[in-house]
């Protein structure tokens, strides 16, 4: 593999990581190569810039965010990984890379408790009124232990309906459900085998019914191109008015210009989003709304599951470093013709 050569003659790798992850995982990787990471953790890095920064790379090392397309992928003529600390390959242009034999390795599903947690982070978050609390108490102004200004929703006894339910990351949804004796109901194109509803505590129904039926929608669909917009205008239009959209999954489950109307109208009492359709950028009309709660896209921000991630995208660069399959590679045809 070319690299940057020393003194001594030796060759080291160039490796070069998107944005800051956990020291430990690069100090793996400095003893082996040559570590260029961009610092700036509060922005995505822009494409112009990634597609300057990969042409002396040998190893891409890139996150959930980073969009790596072939323009990407053409820039850097050295390029013999993708390294990516995603699940599936998604902004990655698989194809072009196949096309140049360079691996695409992700890491296994390991966000799912974290991610549950961020949906009812939301829930409580949106139906308790939590944020705007904040913002009051900030400017000075508390309007009393008994006032009605904030009064929000109930959580508990409250009817969970979960899109997509029968994921992983919808039956840990589930499982905290039980502590806030919740009725859950689900819906998704397969149905759970019964011992496996009833262990999580969870009942079978329509999507309409469900929409119907529950105080708080949580989506946990995967996108894809039947799931788009999954949950547009005739959708919201079915759940009641007093009811809650929380989404964890991804953004464009949801026709954002829709969920704002809904919301502005009032047609539901809010929503709670951690992922959006064009992230970084939100629909501007949801910003504009109280009855909303917004995050960045928090659902592994967890610091010890975040170090773990980095470290398994430490694993398959080492192994491929090593020259051997790396353990999560996505296009693992293309290393028998390696």
């Amino acid at each position: 593999m070319d690299g940057v050569t020393h003194g001594d003659g030796s060759a080291r790798p160039r490796v070069f990581v998107t944005q800051p992850v956990a020291q430990s995982a690069l100090d793996r990787l400095a003893a082996v190569a040559d570590l260029r990471v961009n610092p700036d953790a509060l922005h995505v890095i822009d494409h112009a810039t990634l597609c300057a920064r990969v042409a002396e790379c040998d190893i891409l090392f890139c996150l959930l965010h980073d969009r790596i397309d072939q323009a990407v992928i053409d820039a850097a003529p050295h390029l013999r990984a993708i390294a990516s600390m995603k699940i599936t390959p998604s902004d990655i242009d698989v194809a072009a890379a196949n096309a140049r034999r360079i691996p695409v390795t992700v890491i296994p599903p390991i966000v799912t408790e974290a991610t549950a947690d961020i949906a009812v982070a939301l829930l409580l978050a949106v139906a308790r009124r939590v944020v705007e609390g904040d913002r009051l108490v900030r400017q000075g102004i508390f309007p009393g232990s008994q006032s009605s200004h904030l009064e929000g929703a109930m959580v508990t006894g409250q009817t969970l309906g979960l899109v997509g339910g029968g994921g992983r990351i919808g039956r840990a949804v589930a499982r905290r459900a039980q502590g806030f004796a919740m009725r859950v109901l689900y819906w998704g194109p397969r149905r759970l085998p019964p011992a496996e509803e009833e262990a999580a505590g969870m009942a079978y129904v329509g999507l309409d019914a469900l929409l119907a039926e529950s105080d708080f929608v949580s989506l946990h669909s995967p996108l894809t191109a039947e799931t788009f917009h999954q949950i547009g205008a005739r959708e919201l239009g079915l759940m009641k008015s007093t009811a809650f959209l929380i989404n964890t999954s991804r953004g464009a489950i949801v026709d954002e210009a829709a969920l704002a109307r809904a919301l502005a109208e009032r047609r539901i009492a809010g929503a709670g989003l951690d992922v959006f359709e064009a992230e970084p950028v939100p629909t501007a009309a949801l910003l504009a709304l109280p009855n909303i709660v917004l995050t960045p896209h928090l659902g592994s921000a967890v610091a010890s599951l975040r170090e773990q991630m980095a470290h398994v995208v430490v694993d398959n660069i080492l192994a491929i470093l090593a020259g051997a399959p790396p353990p999560n590679c996505c296009n693992r045809e293309i290393l028998q013709l390696a």
